[in-house]
């Protein structure tokens, strides 16, 4: 088992689902004391801290996150993957950022920084906070599952809630209530006929119906209904807006949430390139530096119950990391 691996096989057996990262913080900052960096452990909120490694800075921080969605899965090595929660997304991605800065570190090159920060799958209060340290660096490497490739761009993010109400009523006697929940039904299919923006690099706009409420019971007329929409942007907001509001009209209340824009992202010769549909840490950590988006693993199998990642692209990331850094000091 390559040094990667059982790093990376280490920290999955570390449960760390969002606002459980205590033990894999304590974990990765004992590791990198014991070889030799200087650690930094920033508070977040209590029992939840950024990693921040350094030995001269100034050069490339490499950077992902610690915390995994729920429900934590412990790893297994089966054959050619490396199964368990955070595997591809992103604890696999961590221990080869570790493995790659120690070989830089030992060979000399010490204009590397290790960035880890906590609460990236909810709210990301890591990335806000690690913003306000001082950082040296000029490059931000960040990393999440691109499947080895260097990542053009990302789309954004932007959640809104869609908000009807009514007035309730006894189900017998529908005719005495007005239901909030009818009108939001027809209008939900009518977003498929908005013009939503297309960008030549990101592609089309897109939007996810995830979660639906209304009513309280069977036998009452639903006084209130709502949908939470997640937007996948690719350009700006603005528009999108206006969109909806066209679309919502007079009845329907529209509350926006948070947003993160899309962005396009520098590359380097060498690696196959291509842009993503999901977001990052990276519009967060604007003082970090320039910002490369690249990590092993699929995006695919995160967030599921088979999440893996391919061993053999594992140890290859490892040799990628340095070879980014080492072209970006270049």
């Amino acid at each position: 088992m390559s040094d990667v691996v059982a790093l990376a096989s280490e920290m999955l057996s570390i449960d760390s689902t969002t606002g459980r990262e205590r033990d894999v913080v304590e974990f990765t900052a004992n590791w990198l004391i014991e070889h030799g960096w200087n650690v930094t452990l920033q508070e977040v909120e209590p029992g939840r801290s950024n990693v921040w490694a350094s030995r001269r800075g100034g050069g490339v921080t490499l950077s992902t996150h610690l915390d995994t969605v729920p429900p934590f899965v412990p790893p297994r090595l089966d054959g050619s993957r490396l199964y368990g929660r955070g595997s591809s997304d992103a604890k696999g991605i961590a221990a080869a950022m570790m493995i790659a800065a120690q070989r830089l570190a030992d060979a000399g090159e010490e204009r590397v920084d290790l960035l880890f920060v906590v609460g990236e799958e909810k709210g990301s209060p890591g990335a806000r906070a690690a913003n306000r340290l001082e950082p040296t660096s000029k490059w931000l490497v960040n990393g999440e599952p691109t499947e080895s490739k260097l990542a053009s761009g990302c789309k954004g993010a932007q959640r809104v809630i869609v908000r009807v109400r009514g007035r309730e009523a006894h189900s017998a006697y529908a005719h005495l209530g007005s239901s909030a929940l009818e009108p939001l039904l027809e209008l939900l299919p009518r977003l498929r006929d908005l013009p939503l923006p297309v960008d030549p690099i990101l592609g089309p706009t897109t939007y996810n119906i995830g979660v639906l409420r209304a009513g309280t019971e069977a036998n009452i007329v639903p006084g209130h209904a709502e949908a939470e929409i997640m937007i996948r942007l690719v350009g700006d907001i603005e528009p999108v807006k206006r969109l909806f509001a066209e679309w919502a009209g007079d009845r329907v209340e529209l509350v926006w949430g948070s947003h993160i824009p899309a962005q396009h992202f520098q590359v380097i010769n060498g690696f196959e390139v291509e842009p993503v549909a999901y977001t990052s840490d990276i519009p967060l950590l604007d003082r970090w530096g320039t910002p490369l988006l690249f990590g092993p693993g699929s995006i695919h199998v995160a967030h599921t119950p088979i999440e893996y990642i391919d061993v053999a692209e594992l140890d290859a990331s490892v040799d990628a990391y340095v070879r980014i850094v080492r072209t970006l000091l270049a």
